[in-house]
């Protein structure tokens, strides 16, 4: 085997190979080393890499594997983190550089869990500031190329980091969160696949929060199988998150392979099919045939809860002022150090009155019980994870209005999901005749993620949208 071979493996192809004895975990976190060395320059993908720091986890790793210590699948995996999530000893930048003495003395909750499945760190990923943006642009630390194109496009935020670092890869997967699309948006625009955990599935203990009310922490990976290892792993209750209090681990494995037969999809209309771009509309109906011939029952569902949560706007109460109340000190005294973006982001959630908050938090609760009821007599619902494929940077970071506008529609989908605490998968199935990913968002009710990863999984056993990779010769000619 040849080392080019080995950056666009699954986590699972990896881990068989570990276990062949054709290569090792310091070898593996070597070769992913040198590919950032190599990308992130012209990516900028990481904001920092513990080189020295992995190949030592990767050594003692190795030595475990060869006595026959065997922590899983995951043993011996290199993966990366965004950096809103605590790793022990090394800043949590959030994406602002006046955080930059914000040192962490211990990992989050994920990353611990993580490490001990046997999982090496690479490094941390660029964010957008204070994880609060859908596109992914960051004025400040920078803002991560979209791999799928020479020209700048809009990564996907606010896990813009993580969704680069995988698609062009320089991790087979990254940890991002979640609350409005910020691990979906991502790994849809850059063409991977991407889980929204059910709040209270996975702790949220070290990780920079945003709106404690709808944050999640979910994994950007290669694959729906992967993804499913990966979330074995990171699910679990805290005693450091109250969400997670008496949420046993559920089993999304013993499912995963069962395939899509007798299974009820639902497509949906109203917010989920307004301004969907042309290109998107027609993956998304090839994409319910692959899976109607694959057995399942496809349906159409009028879904009022989604529309109604759709127009709540939620973006300008409930983040807005959860968003205010958690960063309003970095506006207040430390204003220079925001990007325009994020302060006149920021700002919306100063004058939200606790009628305001309360109000909204008593509808989203009522769209949630009521819900269930709506979503009783389907498995899962099949949407477009955005309307329309990566624009420009360059159109999308024209004036704060341009900005404003591109973010709004982007969210559109994605931020239903977050009121409604739905579970959620993104997976590539199809391209823009640009060159540039589509995602489908399969939609699960709240704890039923093996639903989402076994709708997932049937879906890319049929298909290789997500085997597809960039061709990253503009990036650097040497590299593949």
């Amino acid at each position: 085997m040849t080392d080019q071979a080995l950056h666009f493996k699954t986590i699972s192809e990896l881990a068989h190979l570990l276990r062949a004895g054709e290569v090792t975990s310091v070898a593996l976190t070597q070769h992913y080393l040198d590919r950032v060395a190599a990308l992130n320059p012209p990516l900028n993908a990481y904001r920092l890499v513990s080189g020295e720091r992995a190949l030592e986890e990767a050594r003692l790793l190795d030595e475990e594997l060869h006595s026959g210590q065997d922590r899983g699948i995951l043993h011996g995996i290199p993966f990366a983190v965004k950096d809103i999530i605590d790793v022990a000893d090394q800043p949590t930048t959030a994406g602002a550089s006046l955080l930059a003495d914000n040192v962490a003395t211990e990992d989050a909750n994920v990353v611990r869990r993580l490490r001990d499945a046997g999982m090496v760190l690479l490094g941390k990923t660029n964010t957008v500031q204070l994880a609060y943006g859908g596109a992914g642009i960051n004025h400040d630390h920078g803002t991560p190329h979209n791999p799928w194109h020479e020209q700048p496009h809009v990564p996907g935020g606010s896990s813009s980091g993580s969704g680069v670092a995988v698609a062009a890869g320089m991790a087979p997967m990254a940890l991002g969160s979640d609350t409005g699309g910020s691990v979906r948006l991502p790994a849809a625009m850059c063409g991977v696949t991407g889980l929204k955990t059910t709040v209270g599935q996975v702790s949220r203990h070290g990780v920079f929060p945003l709106s404690w009310t709808l944050d999640s922490v979910g994994p950007l990976a290669r694959s729906a199988e992967d993804a499913a290892h990966l979330f074995g792993a990171m699910q679990g209750a805290d005693p450091d998150d109250a969400t997670t209090a008496g949420r046993a681990p559920h089993d999304v494995l013993s499912t995963l392979e069962d395939g899509v037969g007798g299974l009820r999809l639902a497509f949906v209309g109203g917010a989920f099919r307004e301004r969907v771009d042309d290109e998107v509309s027609v993956a998304m109906s090839h994409s319910g045939e692959v899976l109607k011939d694959l057995g399942a029952e496809i349906v159409h569902l009028e879904f009022a809860e989604a529309e109604q949560a759709h127009q709540l706007r939620p973006a300008h109460v409930i983040i807005a002022a959860e968003a205010w109340k958690n960063n309003r000190n970095y506006y207040e005294k430390h204003f220079d150090g925001l990007d325009p973006i994020i302060s006149q982001r920021l700002v919306l959630g100063r004058d939200i009155s606790a009628d305001q908050y309360m109000s909204f938090f008593q509808k989203m609760m009522e769209l949630r019980n009521r819900m269930g009821r709506t979503l009783e007599d389907v498995d899962a619902v099949l949407v477009p994870t955005t309307l329309a494929a990566a624009a420009p940077v360059a159109e999308v970071d024209a004036s704060l209005d341009s900005y404003n506008q591109y973010n709004f529609g982007l969210v559109q989908l994605t931020l239903i999901g977050n009121v409604l605490n739905l579970c959620g998968l993104t997976v590539p199935c199809g391209f823009t005749r640009k060159g540039l990913p589509i995602g489908m968002l399969i939609y699960g009710k709240p704890f039923c993620e093996e639903t989402v990863l076994r709708v997932g999984r049937a879906f890319q056993q049929e298909t290789d949208w997500h085997l597809t990779t960039p061709d990253l010769s503009w990036a650097d000619g040497s590299i593949g």
